[in-house]
């Protein structure tokens, strides 16, 4: 194993640091517990959106804290969910008096401690789950389908509504809505080592793709045979629009989302082949978004997500954004 790090147990501590310093016109890191604030937090009147999981997903979750996304992240240890305190002491500090929205990913140890977190916070909350990926119904960590890069989506979508002045009921309803309206699928081409193991999670033959992978390393649909881009991107697709079912014309978002070892030239690459897909299938892709997003550590793979947009949605998503892993309009 070859990682840039002092230790593994300090290398998240001394990650947020830099991470924190590097951005502080954006963020603030607050210790004991940890977790990750807007800079200038709270924002009185606004609705605050948190959200957190396990790291080694960067930027998800704590580089879409700033404006237009999320108001504070909860980091847990590598693949590790936070804990109930760290979402609680996080929403105690970006509460404006409006209440907090926690967006949590379908994984096990990230819905426990969401929960309790959401029980012993004191300002009036909601949560909203994200279940994005199409590739499995049950798998490793999970019960029923995984939140994956369509996070994302949801954050943005939802944080720019509470930019705008939504309430908390109104950012419940369209988180739920935009996860709904979301499908996701990823396919790995090598594994990831976490720090603490030192090995590789799995292990692919030269030849062989892990064809609907989780975030985490975790089995997807079938181990297959290495195959070129484009019949690589039809088979993810078909099950993503297969199971969306995006009406004809509607637009739509699509995202290719890096794994943390994939060069943009073939992120920008498995686009094309997606793009080309849907415009040969009657797809309308009116929004667009290519890079590392929802990674896993040093994975070579992605992922491709569509989101079936309306006029919110689209507003939206098109509105001012500041954050470290997203930036427009401003």
């Amino acid at each position: 194993m070859k990682k840039f790090m002092n230790t593994a147990e300090t290398l998240l501590a001394e990650s947020l640091r830099g991470f924190a310093t590097a951005h502080a016109d954006i963020v603030a890191l607050h210790d004991s517990p940890v977790f990750v604030t807007r800079a200038g937090s709270p924002r009185r009147g606004k609705v605050a959106l948190i959200s957190g999981g396990g790291s080694g997903h960067e930027p998800l979750h704590a580089g879409f804290v700033g404006r237009g996304m999320l108001d504070a992240a909860c980091p847990g240890q590598v693949f590790t969910s936070p804990t109930p305190d760290q979402m609680a002491a996080a929403a105690a500090a970006v509460d404006g008096g409006a209440g907090v929205l926690f967006i949590v990913k379908n994984y096990s140890g990230d819905l426990m401690n969401f929960e309790m977190g959401a029980e012993i916070a004191e300002p009036a909350n909601a949560t909203v789950i994200t279940n994005d990926d199409v590739a499995v119904e049950n798998s490793t960590y999970t019960t029923g389908r995984r939140g994956v890069a369509g996070t994302l989506v949801v954050e943005r979508i939802v944080g720019a509504a509470a930019e705008a002045g939504a309430d908390l009921e109104a950012c419940r309803a369209l988180g739920e809505s935009v996860n709904a309206a979301t499908r996701s699928m990823g396919v790995a081409l090598t594994s990831c080592t976490v720090p603490a193991a030192g090995k590789p999670t799995f292990t692919l033959g030269e030849n062989e793709m892990e064809m609907g992978v989780g975030i985490h390393g975790e089995p997807g649909r079938r181990r297959v045979a290495l195959a070129k881009a484009d019949e690589i991107a039809a088979t993810m697709l078909e099950a993503i629009a297969g199971d969306l079912s995006p009406k004809p014309g509607a637009p739509l978002l699509l995202l290719a989302n890096g794994f943390g070892g994939t060069p943009l030239m073939e992120l920008y690459l498995m686009y094309d082949a997606a793009h080309r897909w849907c415009e040969a299938h009657g797809l309308t892709v009116a929004r667009s978004l290519v890079g590392n997003y929802t990674t896993s550590l040093e994975m070579a793979g992605c992922s491709i997500t569509l989101t079936q947009l309306d006029d919110e949605m689209l507003r939206h998503w098109d509105s001012p954004i500041h954050t470290a892993g997203l930036r427009w309009g401003c």
